[in-house]
């Protein structure tokens, strides 16, 4: 058996490659991405908090939006909540979003 990463040899029990740690068959599932709220700055319009809403919820970031402004235009909390929402969630780091582009299939 042979590394499908590197092309060395690999013994019939390796669950990795002793040469560049890429996981055989043998290793199992990869583990699951663990889901935190924070502002998404590859989707984001001004500060990424509906994107960073609408990925943590795992709905279509353009119901967010739609649902953020009919807030800020009826009761006026939207806004509100928006600037508290910028400044409590922190920024998605580069290693979370390739996690969920992963996740969907997208080349990062």
């Amino acid at each position: 058996m042979y590394c499908t990463q590197c092309g060395s040899q690999l013994g019939e029990r390796d669950r990795f490659c002793s040469q560049c740690a890429h996981p055989t068959g043998l290793a199992g599932p990869a583990q699951p991405c663990r889901r935190r709220l924070v502002r998404d700055i590859r989707n984001k319009k001004i500060a990424g908090v509906c994107a960073g809403f609408a990925e943590y919820l795992d709905v279509d970031v353009t119901l967010v939006r739609i649902l953020w402004a009919a807030l800020t235009l009826t009761a006026g909390i939207g806004l509100i909540a928006y600037i508290v929402g910028w400044i409590v969630m922190p920024k998605a780091p580069m290693a979370a979003a390739s996690c969920e582009y992963a996740r969907q299939g997208v080349p990062t």
